[in-house]
């Protein structure tokens, strides 16, 4: 593959360190990154390139945002971990934020994307146990075909693909699958009592963008409902302005019982991860029934606030919005016949390739590269476009002229 790609002795010196010294667990692009500004990121060669990856959705506000960046300096100054032992001035404050800002009563801080995930999963069958009832670990949740939830032991047990799964078992039971965007099969699978809760991702980022049909939110919010489980909607990756609304079960104006944000809460500056819930679910974890020794640092409050207040201040969910129907439009105009499908919400796209290449996806990543543009193909033929929100008309226009540029490569 590399006789197609330029590879500097520069860049190549930091690919072998990585190859001789870390564990083989990823398959990058080959671009080595030094710096990051906005919508770009620089290679060690000085190059630069559009990020249409933003970080799977965790730099939406642009690269090391100059605000989230004085709130990161300014409170590591200070104080940066006091583990939950003890009070911090600024947990509290922070709890009022973002309950505040998303209408919740409560909020349990984690760190990372799956450690929420994995909070939001205990939190689902605590309620289910104490509150609706459920037989003493009967309890089931519903997840979805094609999830990506993270890489821990207890996520992978449901999780639909191979790689993520093979020789990794046992798995943990307790977890029934049904199709992604099918509330008939929700339906059924509701018919059993001990479902405690439906997880799913309002829209698959992993699986390469697959936008669920219009009603979807709204039929799942009403079948909870109906079968008294709670609705937990992962929105890691969809959260946080990126489909053009501040959540994605906004679209539908739907509120899920659980929600679960990460990625660009620290607009990409350090792991922060939160569970947000009302009472009647959060209160049924109890001290020392669930924690982080990071979870709910000093640091990451102060961030999280300024990642979350840049969001409104700087209007991103109108410019995601606006910049994604752009961006849609302009790719269907190229009319390429490498491009099966065009599909996203927001800021949060993907197109999928036909090609008699199984490797075409990868290849047009490499080309795009080489033309300044990142991006980075998922499940074989779909490449994810995801640029940070704060990507403007003229900026849209030039990628998809580096896109058009790349295809003729194929």
């Amino acid at each position: 593959m590399h006789s197609t790609i330029n590879i500097s002795a520069n860049s190549q010196q930091y690919i072998d360190l990585e190859e001789n010294y870390g564990a083989h667990n990823y398959h990058p692009l080959p671009v080595v990154l030094e710096k990051g500004e906005g919508v770009f990121v620089y290679d060690v060669d000085g190059k630069r390139y559009f990020d249409f990856l933003s970080g799977y959705s965790a730099v939406n506000q642009g690269h090391c945002h100059p605000k989230i960046i004085a709130s990161l300096i300014e409170q590591a100054k200070k104080l940066t971990l006091t583990s939950r032992a003890f009070h911090s001035n600024l947990l509290g404050h922070y709890e009022k934020y973002i309950t505040e800002y998303f209408g919740y009563d409560k909020v349990l801080p984690m760190n990372t994307g799956v450690e929420a995930v994995e909070t939001a999963l205990k939190l689902g069958r605590k309620w289910g146990y104490e509150v609706k009832g459920i037989e003493p670990n009967k309890a089931v949740i519903i997840v979805c075909e094609g999830n990506f939830h993270g890489r821990t032991t207890g996520v992978i047990s449901f999780s639909s693909d191979p790689s993520a799964k093979n020789n990794f078992g046992p798995y943990t039971t307790g977890y029934v699958t049904i199709p992604h965007n099918d509330l008939l099969a929700l339906e059924k699978a509701l018919q059993d009592n001990n479902v405690a809760a439906f997880m799913f991702e309002p829209i698959q980022g992993e699986a390469g963008v697959v936008v669920p049909d219009e009603g979807y939110f709204a039929g799942v919010r009403n079948l909870c409902t109906e079968y008294n489980v709670l609705m937990i909607a992962d929105e890691i990756q969809t959260g946080l302005a990126r489909t053009g609304k501040m959540l994605a079960c906004d679209h539908e104006n739907v509120r899920p019982d659980v929600l679960i944000l990460g990625k660009a809460l620290s607009g990409g500056v350090l792991p922060v991860s939160a569970v947000l819930a009302d009472n009647e679910i959060m209160l049924t974890i109890k001290p020392g029934e669930h924690g982080s020794t990071y979870g709910g640092n000093p640091l990451a409050c102060a961030v999280a606030i300024t990642a979350l207040q840049v969001l409104k201040d700087e209007n991103m969910m109108a410019n995601a919005e606006a910049m994604g129907e752009l961006l849609r439009s302009e790719l269907k105009k190229l009319n390429s016949p490498f491009i099966d499908i065009v599909r996203g919400k927001g800021l949060l796209n993907a197109i999928v390739i036909k090609h008699s290449n199984p490797d075409a996806a990868w290849e047009l990543c490499l080309a795009l590269k080489e033309n300044g543009l990142l991006a980075k193909p998922t499940h074989g033929d779909k490449i994810r476009f995801a640029p940070p929100l704060i990507i403007t008309k003229e900026q849209i226009m030039e990628c998809v002229a580096i896109i058009n540029k790349s295809l003729q490569t194929l």
